[in-house]
């Protein structure tokens, strides 16, 4: 009965051996998982009321003559209603690497609730605070996605 018992007890501890085995490959599994673009910018402060668009689909940036640049961003917002939209630049304490610079696109949300239905909105905006060709690139940031368009020569 002693030896009955001995082994019963050795498969059991070979068992749980086996099932701690696997939890340490499921683990490893997990970790595996890359992780997130971690930016080097800070949100700016926005207003009572505004909010990130839901989405941006497709975006431009174009030097102007002055050196100024022209941004255009297409997008989706969260519902009709939404009113002035704009770009608010993120903050830096140093440039980024590349001269790829973030903004977010903001909105004003609808005074009345409206029903929640994506809406198209374009966001247009001069961005004139950088005119010494630093800005090589920009990354329009929305609340589920982010597009990056590289910065194209005055005509």
């Amino acid at each position: 009965m002693r030896k009955l018992l001995i082994a019963a007890g050795v498969a059991g501890g070979l068992g749980l051996a086996f099932s701690l085995a696997g939890c340490e490959e499921k683990k490893a599994e997990v970790a595996a998982a890359p992780a997130p673009k971690k930016s080097i910018s800070r949100m700016d402060q926005m207003y009572a009321g505004e909010e990130q668009i839901v989405s941006v689909e497709s975006g431009t940036a174009e030097r102007n003559a002055d050196k100024s640049i022209m941004l255009t961003a297409k997008g989706m917002a969260a519902s009709a209603g939404y009113t002035r939209p704009y770009f608010l630049p993120r903050i830096y304490i140093a440039p980024p690497p590349g001269g790829v610079y973030e903004v977010d696109v903001v909105a004003s949300k609808p005074a009345e609730a409206a029903a929640q239905v994506l809406t198209p909105i374009t966001v247009e905006g001069n961005w004139a605070k950088y005119n010494d060709d630093r800005v090589q690139g920009v990354t329009f940031i929305t609340k589920t996605n982010q597009v990056t368009v590289m910065v194209t020569p005055a005509k």
